[in-house]
């Protein structure tokens, strides 16, 4: 995309604008910016350079933003700035692809691919065929439209004709150019096809990093990719490292709506080393032009032996014609294309023996069978336990003790069963049988409707207890200061806690404590200070802490504006509960569940032993006001004022109530900068009243 010598002349540039450059016009100065951040961008993403450090790069795109910020007038729709995507308050909407994404036809050695060859010797008597041959991605296809150079729509592939609309998430994809010149080609209107990845060693620490935060880990890059696109929120989709390569050219026509495939745009190869050059990430030396099969057939045996080595995910080699007027000729099925094929390596799998099962219990009290195998060698590591997921995966695969079984592993990291060896099936194996009772305390498991987890839900589970008490003391529930994750671990392996309620007993083990390696008085005081101060934090925090299933932050804050204390909520039927604003049936029948629960009841009152209050009194109340008593808020758009969270405690501080999205419920939107798709819909309602932050502000003076 950029020669030797507009590279560094955009270097001089980017240490120029680093150093302070002046400008007399100020519009100068932010196309100078975008021209050098698109430029580290492409350098980055699809060289996988980097000529200046991330704080270099950040201080770039922050002068950038600020521009843009003190002239909106001179923001550009495909400016670097403009990929933080609009999170969807809706189902996405359906789309319909330019030209249908058919699927390829499998092969699976080289009897197949030459039986694909003789195919079109046939169809193309007389006529020599070149192949082009590149890696087989396995990632989530993607379907990207340009008009007039800019990004418009993205799509999911769908059902093959139409697709989710999932623009807010590419747009934050940094190998996704918003603005490509295809005019200079003599393209007004193109759609390109892809697969979005996420690169084996993103993938791996990605996990990491989720495993130090006590979430749940990703079972395989490809899934994490797919479900990352269909994200509504696309800053979190950012985070997930998603990179798009394209492997198509799926449409494409000039200002007079004329096809130029196979016209200007001659064949496939270099067509795609053309989409390089305009900034997309494409296979380079991953590809290969092949005269013959024999040339396929190696090239395909060359990748399938180097796979484990290469940074990507990919399940076999995609053959295709290369030339475009050739394709054309052969056409397609209904079901595929007869000029290309896909040829699919072989599983990475071992077969061995399933010796046992363990049950392990999680936080929430999910039950997770782990199978416990006769270690076997796979793709460089011993496995010796798979996890079985759930009771429903057991019977789906037919699993029984002693059996032998294939053992696969996804993405090179997470092993997994893919089936049994039916043949193994004889009397020497056992039926498996899901435990009715908690393996841990024997309390009986719960299956909600609809769900695939059995569940114990009894919160003085021993199996459960140090995940439960690290989220009974989290910021997101009772926020107790001092009491953090690695704390609670070591005092439960000290044994000074052993359930929730041992927390309040904590400051009568001061000798204990300073005994541990690291503690002071201070850092004691602390720690007490901070579990006395959670004694009257306001009652919505305990529901949170509680950990009932589908009560988080928001369905306990309304929750706990319709009770008096928390023993309310044992007295209630589920019918009861069902006439609570928003309370819906799995809501209702998880409170009923829980409270049903007599060791639940014994850890409430312990807890109100030890000082902490469970009903609403003047020391725990969080609302100060009543300014905005019965009136509801949303927040959209960039906030300049105070942040999204200091916005909703305002909020709440005043009587008001925070709604999760536009509807006729809604009595105000606050629309900061760049307020995109909650406004549109807000304007179309008469009753919600827009304002901007400083109205707001006037609102609770």
């Amino acid at each position: 995309m950029y020669t030797k010598s507009e590279s560094q002349k955009l270097d001089q540039l980017t240490t120029e604008l680093l150093s302070g450059k002046i400008y007399f016009e100020v519009k100068d100065k932010m196309n100078d910016l975008i021209r050098v951040i698109r430029y580290h961008d492409w350098k980055y993403y699809l060289q996988s350079e980097a000529s200046i450090n991330d704080q270099q790069y950040d201080t770039l795109f922050a002068l950038l933003k600020k521009i843009e910020t003190e002239n909106p007038s001179f923001v550009l729709s495909d400016s670097p700035t403009q990929r933080i995507g609009l999170a969807l308050s809706e189902e996405a909407k359906t789309v319909t692809h330019s030209v249908p994404m058919i699927s390829l036809d499998n092969s699976y050695d080289a009897d197949d691919l030459k039986s694909f060859d003789e195919r079109l010797q046939k169809l193309l008597p007389n006529t020599s065929i070149e192949y082009c041959v590149e890696p087989k991605f396995d990632g989530s296809s993607i379907a990207l439209l340009y008009e007039n150079d800019k990004l418009v729509r993205a799509a999911t592939r769908g059902n093959g004709v139409e697709g989710e609309d999932i623009t807010h998430n590419a747009r934050v994809l940094k190998s996704i150019p918003l603005q490509a010149n295809f005019a200079e080609k003599g393209i007004s209107k193109i759609e390109l096809r892809g697969e979005v990845v996420i690169a084996n060693d993103v993938f791996k620490k990605l996990n990491e990093d989720r495993a130090k935060e006590n979430l749940k880990t990703f079972q395989n890059s490809r899934n994490t990719a797919s479900g990352s696109l269909r994200m509504k929120d696309p800053t979190e989709a950012a985070n997930r490292g998603l990179e798009a390569f394209m492997y198509q050219i799926g449409y494409a026509v000039d200002h007079n709506n004329d096809s130029v495939l196979g016209e200007s745009l001659i064949n496939h190869f270099d067509n795609i080393n053309m989409l390089y050059s305009l900034g997309f990430k494409t296979p380079q030396s991953e590809k290969k032009i092949c005269k013959n099969i024999e040339e396929v057939i190696a090239f395909c045996n060359e990748w399938e032996a180097k796979r484990e080595t290469y940074n990507y995910e990919i399940d076999g080699m995609v053959v295709k014609v290369n030339n475009l007027e050739q394709q054309n000729r052969v056409g397609a099925t209904g079901h595929h294309p007869r000029w290309a094929i896909a040829y699919k390596f072989k599983a990475k799998k071992a077969r061995t023996k399933l010796l046992d099962i363990e049950y392990q219990v999680g936080r929430t009290g999910a039950i997770t069978p782990v199978a416990k195998l006769e270690p076997v060698p796979l793709a460089g590591v011993t496995i010796s336990s798979v996890s079985l997921h759930n009771e429903d995966f057991i019977k789906e695969k037919k699993l029984r003790l002693n059996a032998y079984v294939y053992v696969e592993r996804s993405g090179d990291v997470i092993p997994y069963i893919s089936a049994v060896d039916e043949s193994s099936l004889d009397d020497n194996t056992q039926e498996i049988i899901f435990p009715s009772n908690c393996p841990s305390c024997n309390s009986l498991l719960v299956r909600e409707a609809e769900e695939s987890a059995w569940r114990c839900i009894n919160l003085e589970c021993v199996a459960k207890s140090e995940e439960s008490i690290i989220h009974f003391a989290s910021k997101e529930a009772m926020d107790i200061d001092g009491l953090g994750r690695d704390i609670i671990i070591r005092f439960m392996k000290e044994g000074l806690i052993k359930q929730i309620p041992d927390i309040y007993l904590l400051a009568n083990k001061k000798n204990e404590i300073l005994a541990l390696d690291g503690w002071k008085e201070k850092s004691f005081k602390n720690l007490t200070e901070g579990i006395e101060a959670s004694k009257n934090k306001a009652l919505w925090r305990i529901l949170v802490g509680l950990g009932i299933r589908h009560v988080g932050v928001i369905m306990a804050k309304k929750l706990a504006k319709q009770i008096k204390g928390i023993y309310d909520l044992q007295q209630w039927t589920t019918e009861h509960l069902l006439e609570l604003e928003d309370i819906g049936p799995k809501v209702a029948e998880s409170i009923r569940q829980f409270f049903s629960n007599e060791s639940n009841i014994h850890l409430l009152k312990e807890l109100e032993n030890n000082g902490v209050s469970l009903v609403h009194n003047e020391m725990n109340s969080e609302q100060t006001g009543n300014v905005l008593a019965g009136k509801t808020f949303l927040f959209t758009g960039t906030l300049t004022k105070f942040t999204r969270d200091k916005a909703k405690e305002l909020v709440e501080k005043n009587g008001g109530t925070i709604l999760s999205g536009v509807s006729a419920k809604l009595n105000y939107l606050v629309a900061g900068a760049e307020a995109g798709s909650k406004l549109k819909k807000a304007q179309d309602i008469a009753s919600i009243q827009i304002i901007d932050e400083d109205a707001f502000l006037k609102l609770i003076e």
